[in-house]
C-alpha cells in the first residue's frame, strides 16, 4: 500500500522539459489499470492530480481530459484551471489541474444532508448547470451528481474527457434524454422534485415544457433507471470501493467492504460451516441450510445452499449459483427502494470447475412473519392494519417494477415496525414481458391468499 506524502516527479511537455515535483498527500479516486486521481499541492498550491496508467490508452485519455478543461474554459464554463501536463519517470502521464477549494461534489453534500428544500435547491443547481452546457454545445455522456463540483455558490464541470463539445447547442430531444438521465439520483416516488427539475432546465433553456416533452423525458427516464440498476449490479461483482472479490483455492466470494472491515475475509469464508453449525439453526434442509451468527460485530444470517449431485452442481455452474443470484436480486431490491435483508457478501464453494454449494451471508433482521403477525391476538387493530398496509405497498412497489417473488407465502414476508421486508430471493424473476409477470404474480397472489387474511383485507 503507497504511504502518503509522497514525491512524484513530472517532466512537463513542453520545450524546456521542466522538471517538476509534485507532493501527493492523499488518493481520492483509483480506477485499477487506467488512472488515480490524487489530491497535492505544487510550489505551495493545492492541485489535483490525474495519473493516467492505461498501457495503450493513456496518453489519448491524458490529451482527450486535458482538450475538454482547456474548452470548457474558452466556453465560458465553471471549470478547474488546467495547470500543466507531462510524464513521471516511470512512464505514466499526468495532468495537473487546480483545486478548488473548500468544495465538494454535489452528491457529497446531496448524501449528506437530510433537509429536504436543501436537496431540492441542489437539484435546481445542477439542472441550471446542465441547460447552460447544452447551450453552449457541451454534452457529459458520464452525467451524475458526482461530477458536478460545488464551490461557494458556483458549480464546476468535472470529468471533462467524458465530454463531447458541438458547434451548436444540444438539440432538444437528446437533451430531454441528457436531463432524464440526471434524474435518475431520485427516487421513482419522487415526482415533485422531478417535475421542478423540468421546470428548472426548460426556464434555462427558454423553451416551454410541452406535454410531448414531458412523455418524453418519462419515456427516456425509465430507460435511464433500467440501464443505472444494471451497471450498479455488475460493479456489485467486482472489486470497487464497495466491494472486495476474494478468489483463492476453491472459494470465490464478494464483501461488502463495510462487513469486513477490520477483519480478514478468509477467516469466514474458511470457517462458515462450523459457524452455521454453532449459531442459531433457523432452517436446516435438503435444499439449504438457515443459521444466525455473529461476524464481526455483526449480527447476520447465513443461507447455504446445498450440494445436491453432479448434475445439480453442472446445472448451478452453468446457470450462475443461487448464492450469487440472491446477491444480485438484494441488490437490485435495495436500488429501487423495496426492503429487504441487506446483502453483506455471498460465497462460492468449488469442486473443480464446478460450483458445489454457495452462500448469502444477510443482516439479520428481527420481525415476525407475517403468518404469525396475523395471528398474533396482542395486537390492536391499528397495527394490525397498518402491517397489511404495508404488505400492500409492497406488493405495489413489486408490480410497478414486473417483479415475481416466486415464493410468496407468509412466512417470507417479515413486519417490522414500519415495514414489510421481502426475504427469501431464490425464485425472484424481474419480467421484461407484461404478460408473462401477471401469470407468475396470480399464482404469488394465490399463494399469499390461500387461507385468507384471518378475517381481515384480503390483497
Amino acid at each position: 500500500m503507497t504511504k502518503f506524502p509522497f514525491q512524484l516527479l513530472i517532466k512537463r511537455a513542453s520545450s524546456e522539459k521542466q522538471t517538476e515535483s509534485l507532493t501527493c498527500t492523499a488518493l481520492l479516486r483509483a480506477i485499477p489499470g487506467r488512472r488515480q486521481v490524487y489530491d497535492g499541492l505544487w510550489n505551495g498550491r493545492g492541485v489535483i492530480a490525474k495519473v493516467f496508467s492505461h498501457k495503450i490508452s493513456a496518453k489519448r485519455h491524458l490529451k482527450r481530459e486535458w482538450r475538454g478543461l482547456t474548452l470548457l474554459q474558452e466556453r465560458g464554463l465553471s471549470a478547474p484551471e488546467p495547470v500543466f501536463w507531462g510524464q513521471t519517470e516511470d512512464g505514466r502521464w499526468v495532468a495537473v489541474i487546480e483545486k478548488i477549494a473548500d468544495a465538494s461534489t454535489l452528491l457529497e453534500v446531496w448524501n449528506s444532508t437530510t433537509e429536504s428544500a436543501k436537496e431540492l435547491e441542489l437539484l435546481l443547481q445542477a439542472g441550471r448547470e446542465l441547460a447552460k452546457q447544452h447551450t453552449k454545445g457541451i454534452l457529459q455522456k458520464d452525467l451524475h451528481l458526482g461530477n458536478l463540483l460545488l464551490g461557494g455558490d458556483r458549480v464546476f464541470a468535472l470529468d471533462p474527457g467524458q465530454m463531447r463539445f458541438f458547434s451548436h447547442e444540444v438539440a432538444r430531444k437528446t437533451s430531454i434524454s441528457q436531463l432524464a438521465l440526471l434524474a435518475c439520483c431520485l427516487p421513482d416516488s419522487n415526482t415533485e422534485f422531478t417535475a421542478r427539475l423540468c421546470e428548472e432546465y426548460f426556464r434555462g433553456r427558454g423553451w416551454r415544457l410541452t406535454k410531448s416533452d414531458e412523455v418524453l423525458f418519462q419515456k427516456q427516464l425509465n430507460v435511464h433507471r433500467k440501464r443505472a440498476v444494471r451497471n450498479v449490479l455488475k460493479k456489485c461483482l467486482r472489486t470497487s470501493k464497495r466491494y472486495v472479490r476474494i478468489k483463492t483455492g476453491k472459494y470465490v466470494a464478494v464483501f461488502d467492504r463495510s462487513f469486513c472491515q477490520g477483519a480478514e475475509p478468509l477467516d469466514l469464508i474458511e470457517q462458515i460451516d462450523t459457524l452455521m453449525d454453532e449459531g442459531q439453526i433457523l432452517k436446516k434442509g435438503n435444499t439449504c441450510y438457515v443459521s444466525r451468527i455473529m461476524w464481526n460485530g455483526t449480527d447476520v444470517a447465513v443461507k447455504r445452499y446445498n450440494h445436491k449431485g453432479f448434475i445439480h452442481s453442472v446445472r448451478h455452474t452453468i446457470k450462475r449459483s443461487r448464492g450469487r443470484h440472491c446477491w444480485l436480486h438484494a441488490h437490485r431490491l435495495s436500488i429501487i427502494n423495496i426492503p429487504s435483508a441487506k446483502p453483506l457478501a455471498y460465497i462460492e464453494k468449488f469442486m473443480g470447475p464446478l460450483i458445489e454449494k454457495s452462500y448469502l451471508v444477510s443482516e439479520y433482521v428481527p420481525g415476525e412473519n407475517f403468518s404469525d403477525f396475523l395471528r398474533n391476538n396482542t395486537l390492536g387493530e391499528k397495527r394490525r392494519l397498518a402491517g397489511i398496509n404495508c404488505v400492500h405497498d409492497l406488493l405495489a412497489q413489486m408490480e410497478k417494477h414486473k417483479i415475481s417473488h416466486g415464493d410468496l407465502k407468509r412466512r417470507n414476508i417479515l413486519i417490522t415496525d414500519n415495514k414489510a421486508i421481502l426475504v427469501d430471493l431464490d425464485g425472484m424473476k424481474v419480467h421484461r414481458w407484461k404478460w408473462m409477470y401477471k401469470l407468475r404474480l396470480a399464482k404469488d397472489i394465490e399463494r399469499l391468499t390461500s387461507k385468507g387474511y384471518g378475517g381481515y383485507v384480503r390483497l
